[in-house]
């Protein structure tokens, strides 16, 4: 989930909007020339597609679907009433991005990623770190139903730890991505793990009990990989890590005084704190504790002299909304120990803004309606409707650029379909958490994508196919269906 942190509409808010005039190839027309351009956008921009030519070509994508719309009777006003809807929705997603960059900056600035880095090179080597990495981010997740909040906390000083021992921050975030989802997806305290239950009709126990049919065996194809790929890394990293504890020692002050921190941001939101609350406490003491444990660093940022009250200010400040950095003696942890605050999310947000733009006009002509209405046409047998409802999850995902529509949509379209073959609703909310939920992640500008992208400092496309996860789950819901495993039916008891 993306945004488990921002409260989804009701399920009966949302509304489908229908075009019986608009036929599947104009529906899929935008799609085409979106997916078209971007590839070629790619192409020629590589990793940098992400600061600004990716947004545009999603306005021009918004503009070819106007287009198609104009031509069904869509009116302007409409279509753009629904841009705006879509970008009332992520207003939570934004300020969660700019409370993270914060977060990041004060958490720099005070030695609490530092201090994580230095005890975990300490305790965690390379060998086992990914799946060390997976299995702390499960259980992090778990506990505070949040993939997001998992990739803002732990999730950063993981990529940290990784980079320190040379491994490559693709494989370390895809290891905190699908930890992180795989613990969203099981915790009855996700916003999304609730709205596939309710959209599909089925209860939130029954839902996450038959989850694990599908969300376990992943999650162990998923740690067997890590561990395999852990016993056959090369690093350049290990041996001189002595080196680089002195290098973080006599640049910060270290204490494990400083876990308390994080670990009072994720009791936060063990006890249903709203997360951006929690991540803007987070932030402030972040703040305090900078100028309790690095006096010298905040006096430095604010380029003072001493310690006052306006160089304290100025030194949190700084740290809170712009770059900050800090040198130390080692080259290799000086790109590390870098922070941009709120203004480094800004990227991010733009893109979320542009992809929401895009997302409402398809929306708004029909188009979405249009693409599910026709896969699930395409088939007729139990195993095509869960094709169907998997493929309808993903081309959502793509096109509405938001995890929310990729579970309400295709749930209330196909809730129907599933009650005709007499199947348990349960399997339906299963398929919608296992394709419409994690996959979300790996489009990069899908709110998912494009948040984990930016909170990380990894493209969507280099952790793509170590999000191992993420992509592996609407395989598994097809496997199973194809082997009638588990399909329950209605009225049968859902076990584990």
């Amino acid at each position: 989930m993306q945004s488990e942190e921002i409260k989804p509409e009701l399920p009966e808010q949302e509304t489908i909007i229908e075009n019986k005039e608009l036929s599947i190839y104009e529906a899929l027309f935008p799609v085409l020339i979106l997916v078209g351009m971007l590839a070629y956008n790619i192409f020629i921009f590589g990793d940098s597609a992400l600061s600004g030519s990716n947004q545009f070509i999603l306005i021009i994508g918004a503009a070819v679907a106007a287009i198609v719309g104009f031509r069904n009777r869509v009116t302007y006003k409409q279509m753009l009433e629904e841009v705006a809807h879509n970008v009332k929705s992520t207003t939570g997603a934004i300020l969660i991005l700019l409370m993270v960059g914060a977060l990041s900056g004060t958490w720099l600035l005070s030695g609490i990623i530092p201090t994580m880095i230095y005890y975990g090179l300490q305790l965690l080597t390379p060998t086992i770190f990914l799946g060390a990495s997976l299995m702390i981010c499960a259980v992090v997740s778990i506990a505070t139903g949040s993939s997001w909040s998992t990739s803002a906390t732990v999730g950063i000083a993981l990529i940290g730890i990784g980079s320190s021992m040379g491994i490559d921050p693709g494989m370390t975030a895809g290891a905190v991505i699908s930890g992180a989802y795989f613990g969203d997806k099981l915790s009855p305290l996700s916003d999304t793990t609730n709205l596939a239950a309710a959209m599909a009709g089925a209860t939130l126990f029954d839902h996450i009990k038959h989850m694990t049919v599908t969300t376990i065996p992943s999650y162990v194809i998923t740690l067997f990989i890590f561990l395999i790929i852990g016993f056959n890394i090369n690093v350049s990293g290990t041996a001189d890590i002595s080196d680089k504890l002195g290098a973080i020692d006599a640049s910060f002050n270290v204490s494990p005084w400083l876990f308390m921190i994080p670990a009072f941001v994720i009791f936060m939101i063990m006890k249903k704190t709203e997360p951006l609350i929690a991540l803007l406490a987070g932030a402030l003491l972040g703040g305090v504790a900078a100028i309790i444990f690095q006096p010298d660093l905040v006096v430095k940022v604010a380029e003072g002299t001493q310690l006052t009250f306006n160089t304290a200010y100025k030194g949190v400040l700084t740290a809170l909304t712009t770059k900050t950095s800090v040198a130390t003696t080692h080259p290799e942890l000086n790109d590390l120990f870098a922070a941009k605050g709120m203004e480094g999310m800004l990227g991010t947000i733009w893109l979320i803004l542009c992809a929401m733009v895009f997302g409402g006009v398809m929306d708004a002509i029909g188009a979405l309606a249009r693409i599910s209405q026709a896969l699930l046409n395409m088939f007729h047998t139990v195993f095509g409707l869960f094709a169907s409802t998997v493929l309808s999850c993903l081309a959502i995902n793509v096109t509405a650029s938001d995890q929310y529509l990729a579970i309400v949509i295709p749930g209330k379209m196909y809730k129907k379909a599933f009650e005709d073959k007499g199947l348990h609703p349960a399997n339906l909310s299963r398929t919608l958490e296992d394709t419409g939920t994690v996959t979300s992640a790996l489009i990069p500008w899908n709110t998912c994508g494009a948040y984990n992208a930016g909170v990380l400092s990894v493209p969507t496309m280099d952790y793509f196919v170590y999000a191992i996860f993420n992509w592996i789950s609407p395989f598994m819901t097809l496997i199973v269906a194809a082997l009638n495993y588990k399909i329950k039916k209605v009225g049968e008891k859902i076990t584990f």
